[in-house]
């Protein structure tokens, strides 16, 4: 890749979701602002190289989406005065006085989970709109083939526009219905965050930080939803962390060897106070506030020795059964591992072998070969970590199995 090329790819993580969103308040449709703008990267790509990156990228490649609206408005002859003033104001203004709304963004969220659209096309335009997300990584994210991600977005863009779906956060009375699909995509967003499935970065902080602003504008709209504050709560106890996770060359650092008082604790104050909320509804624990409290028996714990292991094997067990998933049930492992030792955990991933459901995943190799090293199984354990690194596509995690593979 290119140095402009990685520079584009770098504009449109950050800028991508701010960008959608101005262009599809302007035009009203979702899926005609998503072309325009990636119509806009492929003019960046031919004229940056000559006349170099703009002060404001952003900027740059929000305008040119613009005239391409209003170039295509005019080509079909069917601008009303609505277009001609907005066309004049266009061209009179300054590129440098782009200024996106911030709501606008959550905006977009909704009207990509609108209740016309599957659960799957909600998560895959969502993250491919909002996060800026490739196909790529967003089939190894959802664990599916890249052609199904590519074919879910297509279709939820032609089913927005065929169902009129308006540029717009519902009324109150129709957010419930919604919910669930927005806290979900944001928290997805955020894990790209926080684990990049690909590239040769860790942590990916743009996104973390745009999915923790989402969660907490959400909170502020919606005060008695239990889910919101407990996923807000979930993200602050994860972002603690994010000052410990990587080395200053990039290198990850697990967490049973990072430096504690590197945590933010000013951001697990905050996550404990979310969490706090939610509870204080009285609503129980939903699968977001079971997450928030095992994150937070990590977020107190002293260190990895003196974790409550046995509450946080409890939690994952009521998460298993709110919310039943392999991963859920790997992250079960892991816990039962440190808390009763590595046999009885080897046999709930042999489990999850045998089924199939993580195939492809370099998660359950990963753990099967940490769970087999702790046994003195070190062939099987160096084998298993090999695997995971050959299917592991993000750079710093591979290498970090690899690490693991050699030391045996």
């Amino acid at each position: 890749m290119s140095d402009i090329a990685r520079t584009v790819d770098a504009v449109w993580r950050i800028e991508s979701a701010r960008i959608v969103a101005t262009l599809a308040k302007m035009t009203g449709d979702v899926g005609l602002a998503e072309d325009l703008a990636q119509e806009a990267i492929v003019d960046a790509l031919r004229s940056w190289p000559e006349s170099g990156v703009p002060q404001n990228a952003g900027a740059w490649l929000t305008a040119v989406a613009k005239r391409k609206a209003i170039d295509g408005w005019r080509r079909r002859e069917r601008l009303d005065q609505r277009h001609r003033l907005l066309a004049r104001d266009l061209e009179e203004a300054d590129e440098q006085d782009w200024e996106p709304i911030d709501d606008d963004v959550l905006r977009l969220v909704f009207t990509a989970c609108h209740p016309v659209l599957s659960r799957e096309a909600q998560v895959a335009l969502t993250l491919r709109i909002v996060g800026g997300l490739t196909t790529e990584e967003i089939a190894r994210m959802l664990l599916v083939p890249v052609a199904t991600v590519q074919q879910r977005i297509v279709r939820a863009k032609k089913t927005l526009g065929a169902a009129k779906v308006p540029f717009e956060a519902p009324d109150p009375n129709e957010w419930g219905t919604r919910l669930g699909a927005v806290l979900g995509v944001v928290y997805l967003i955020f894990t790209e965050g926080y684990a990049a499935t690909t590239g040769d970065r860790w942590i990916r902080t743009d996104l973390a930080n745009e999915a923790l602003r989402l969660g907490r504008v959400l909170e502020g709209l919606l005060p008695k939803e239990p889910e919101v504050h407990a996923l807000v709560a979930l993200m602050e106890f994860q972002a603690s962390r994010f000052g410990a996770r990587v080395a200053r060359d990039g290198t990850p650092i697990l967490l049973a060897d990072q430096d504690r008082t590197r945590w933010d604790r000013a951001q697990i104050g905050r996550g404990s106070a979310a969490l706090q909320r939610a509870d204080a509804l009285g609503r129980g624990r939903g699968s977001y506030g079971l997450q928030a409290a095992i994150a937070e028996c990590h977020a107190v714990a002293p260190s990895v020795a003196e974790t409550d292991w046995e509450r946080i094997v409890v939690l994952y067990e009521a998460l298993g059964r709110l919310a039943p998933s392999p991963v859920v049930e790997l992250n079960r492992a892991v816990a039962v591992s440190m808390a009763t030792g590595p046999a009885n955990a080897l046999r709930i991933v042999d489990r999850l072998a045998s089924d199939g459901s993580l195939r492809g995943s370099h998660l359950l190799p990963s753990v099967r070969g940490e769970l087999l090293a702790q046994l003195g199984r070190r062939e099987e354990a160096r084998s298993e970590l090999l695997t995971a690194a050959g299917l592991a596509a993000n750079e710093r995690e591979s290498a970090v199995l690899r690490a693991k593979a050699a030391a045996l």
